[in-house]
């Protein structure tokens, strides 16, 4: 007897009612009611010319017939809902990229622009792992990173996305800051710093200020627990323009007086030499720079 696909709802309805001995509560696993898996029981069992289930007072009870047909039916189903999970998890897979990057971007740069990366592809998946480790590009790793540095390394393929410079800033509210009125001013100011390459010393010597031992009381690992620190008064911070804008655009923190310094360093997208991305990889990718250059077109205009 050839197995057609209209017997795939009766069968269905058999193996859930088999499971439970109850039609009432395989039609609540169903999304039927009783008397729909009740019909369907008895329209396998009409066809088959055999009894499934003794029907009784308090409930149904399978016949040898039906344990033989049950057992059947719930390995046939448990091997295609093992083949549908692994196909499945195959296709998100496939559509899942997997992104390295600092926490500092990722906070302030990144994640609020992920919605209009969701809009334009929404069947792509991400996983974004932040760490200031050097990405390492193992099976099961990212597909790529965005990497703050000079824009070449060893067996990478490097594609520049962002310059950046670096200014520095303070919450409005921090005593001292309206006497501010120079670079130089800002020196007597309680300074905060990260683990850049790039710090004080650095942007003290390009505004042409001559200081001794600077007041770097405060010291963060990370560029945005230092902006953190100083949005909540602990004292000035050296600001890289692509993290700080959120905190400029809120108010958390003003501009302080003195030159924008370019950056030695600057973001780029970076994946082993050796593989091409793959599609879903390559989309984020080209969005990332679109985006990346749609900013620096309106800073331009601004």
């Amino acid at each position: 007897m050839a197995l057609r696909g209209d017997w795939l709802p009766a069968l269905a309805a058999f193996e859930a009612a088999a499971r439970h001995q109850n039609f009432a509560h395989a039609g609540e696993e169903l999304h039927l009611t009783a008397s729909a898996v009740s019909h369907h029981v008895r329209k396998l069992e009409s066809r088959l010319g055999v009894v499934l289930f003794r029907r009784h007072a308090r409930g149904v009870s399978l016949t040898a017939q039906g344990r033989q047909l049950a057992d059947a039916a719930s390995d046939a189903l448990t091997d295609l809902d093992d083949v549908l999970s692994v196909l499945r998890t195959s296709h998100e897979e496939h559509d899942r990229v997997r992104i390295s990057t600092l926490h500092s971007l990722a906070h302030t740069w990144l994640i609020p622009r992920l919605p209009g990366l969701v809009a334009t592809h929404p069947h792509i998946r991400l996983t974004v792992a932040t760490e200031v480790v050097l990405t390492r590009f193992e099976d099961g790793g990212p597909d790529f990173a965005i990497r703050h540095g000079p824009g070449h390394w060893p067996g990478l393929t490097a594609h520049p996305l962002m310059d950046d410079a670096l200014f520095p800033v303070a919450a409005p509210t921090l005593p001292g800051i309206e006497q501010v009125r120079t670079a130089a001013d800002v020196a007597t100011l309680p300074l905060v710093a990260d683990l850049g390459r790039q710090g004080w010393h650095d942007w003290f010597r390009t505004a042409d200020v001559h200081v001794g031992a600077l007041d770097e009381r405060h010291v963060f690992s990370d560029s945005t627990d230092a902006l953190e620190a100083a949005a909540s008064g602990f004292g000035a911070a050296l600001a890289r323009e692509k993290i700080v804008t959120r905190y400029l655009a809120s108010g958390r923190l003003v501009r302080l007086p003195g030159p924008v310094v370019p950056a030695r360093w600057n973001y780029h997208v970076v994946y082993p030499a050796h593989r091409r991305l793959r599609p879903a990889a390559q989309a984020v990718v080209d969005w990332l720079l679109q985006v990346a250059a749609a900013d620096v077109t309106a800073a331009s205009k601004s």
